[in-house]
């Protein structure tokens, strides 16, 4: 149960910041004990491997605080953010998965369902991120970008590192999420009854 804990955790963080999560995890097996990753999933603490992590999520974090920038890097990130986060609970879930020397048979044991898993989780953060961001941008004019882009970065930091460590905690961290999405709809539903009622005076006028 915690595995799988830590595998959701691990997942949402790479909805919100794809490399973040793979870069916690390549780093603290590399050189601490505090995660121990499976034979088929080592090369996340190879040298050159969290390089490329560093200057990708270096560039992440900068596209995803301009305004218009960061809705092209959502449309890219479409394809990223899930496929990291079906690594990330691969990895995260102890799941020998990565290595696939064998298609058919890497089907038929059901090994991916752990990455199919994190797909889909990622895919989910991923998607209310992106729909919330330019709400965000056109409510305060774009300056509101940076600030929740780095609410979201620190709070993929977090999540990573919760899910690692506590990953019991990941639970308050879905039951937020699920808040979240609550209050969004309903503040996206409020200001479509505003626009209506504003387009409806004005007719009348």
């Amino acid at each position: 149960m915690l595995e799988v804990l830590t595998g959701t955790g691990l997942a949402a963080s790479a909805g919100l910041n794809a490399y973040i999560p793979l870069l916690t995890m390549g780093l603290l097996a590399r050189y601490t004990d505090l995660i121990d990753l499976p034979s088929g999933w080592q090369w996340l603490g190879n040298g050159w491997v969290l390089a490329i992590l560093a200057v990708l999520l270096a560039v992440e974090v900068v596209a995803d605080k301009v305004p218009v920038v960061d809705h092209v890097n959502d449309v890219v990130q479409t394809v990223v953010r899930p496929t990291a986060g079906g690594l990330a609970f691969g990895a995260g879930a102890t799941s020998e998965t990565v290595t696939v020397s064998d298609p058919a048979s890497f089907f038929s044991s059901n090994q991916w369902v752990p990455v199919a898993t994190g797909v889909l989780i990622a895919l989910g953060v991923h998607l209310l991120k992106s729909a919330a961001r330019p709400v965000v941008n056109a409510t305060t004019g774009g300056v509101g970008a940076p600030v929740a882009s780095t609410a979201e970065d620190a709070t993929s930091v977090v999540m990573s590192v919760v899910a690692i460590l506590l990953p019991a905690l990941v639970l308050a961290f879905l039951l937020g999420l699920a808040l979240f999405v609550f209050w969004f709809r309903r503040r996206r539903a409020d200001r479509r009854r505003e626009r209506e009622a504003a387009r409806a005076a004005g007719f009348r006028v």
